[in-house]
């Protein structure tokens, strides 16, 4: 697992998150450049939305991201998967959601 690739990771009752993976341990990922995945649109789960992205941006609520530097634990992780060049493309088009 290469440390500068970006994975869509979905954990149990936490939601789901664009982020590099740092370690492992388990199911418990050390991860930064975090950036949580509230709700989408254009995408039927996240293996797609890692592939393709979301073919819907504007009607997506995605969070700000967390930089290079700020680690974050996700426990309970079910699925993970490398984001493509052309989703990550995507996903970074989509506004931060504020409300």
């Amino acid at each position: 697992m290469k440390k500068d690739q970006f994975h869509i990771v979905r954990a149990e009752k936490a939601g789901v998150f664009l982020c590099r993976i740092q370690s492992t341990e388990g199911d418990t990922y050390t991860v930064n450049s975090l950036r949580r995945l509230y709700y989408w649109s254009g995408a039927l789960d996240v293996s797609m939305i890692a592939k393709e992205g979301v073919t819907n941006p504007r009607g997506c609520k995605f969070s700000v991201q967390l930089g290079e530097n700020d680690l974050s634990t996700i426990h309970n992780v079910i699925e993970s998967h490398p984001v493509s060049e052309k989703a990550l493309a995507i996903i970074n088009d989509v506004p931060v959601w504020k409300q």
